[in-house]
């Protein structure tokens, strides 16, 4: 492939969609063809993967098995990268996701704290075909502080799902960093100016090799 792929990654009310936003008109100003997606979803209302999204994200599915939720979330992601992200990287576009493979093993994994980590990772690789990111992008923030900044609007199923769970999330994803430097940024909390700098800083070096 000879696009490239690179993800955010953070809890809720991290800034991603925002930094999402920066980035991608940053790219584009200086030529790249960008394509942004986000998780669990697709592109068009009523597809397959917005009807997934609404099923995980409505707080009407309180009693939804953890199992159940895990395999819908990769079914929505097996979807958009046999859909989306394999043709794009293909064309030799820059790929932006607004989470991935990463959020399962968070969230599902270490948020929920019931499933074995190793099998979130078994299904993930699965589900994906052995996408892995060029570069993930952890915005970290304090649940508190990240769950304050949404109060506003009405929480979803995980969102509502409490602050125990979001702190478990927050140390599944600093241990996620920990393990794959490599590959995982982590970018500390702080202006909206101060993210961008810091996002820029670890996507810049990496554009040498990307198509215009």
């Amino acid at each position: 492939m000879s696009g490239l792929f690179i993800t955010f990654e953070g809890g809720d009310g991290s800034g991603k969609s925002t930094q999402i936003s920066l980035l991608a008109e940053r790219l584009e100003a200086l030529g790249h063809d960008v394509r942004t997606f986000r998780e669990p979803g697709g592109l068009e209302p009523g597809d397959a993967g917005e009807r997934i999204r609404d099923i995980l994200l409505d707080p009407v599915h309180t009693s939804l098995d953890v199992r159940a939720e895990l395999l819908l979330y990769e079914a929505s992601r097996a979807q958009l990268v046999a859909a989306h992200y394999r043709p794009a990287l293909a064309e030799g576009a820059i790929v932006i996701g607004d989470r991935y493979a990463d959020s399962s093993v968070a969230y599902q994994g270490y948020g929920r704290d019931v499933l074995p980590v190793a099998e979130v990772h078994e299904l993930n690789r699965i589900a994906t075909g052995g996408l892995v990111p060029d570069l993930t992008l952890l915005l970290d923030i304090e649940p508190e502080a990240g769950l304050g900044t949404i109060a506003h609007r009405g929480a979803d199923r995980l969102e509502a799902a409490g602050l125990p769970f979001h702190e478990r999330v927050r140390a599944g994803y600093l241990t996620i960093a920990a393990e794959d430097p490599g590959r995982v940024r982590l970018v500390p909390r702080g202006t909206v100016d101060e993210v961008a700098a810091a996002v820029w800083a670890h996507v810049e070096p990496l554009l040498s090799g990307a198509r215009r």
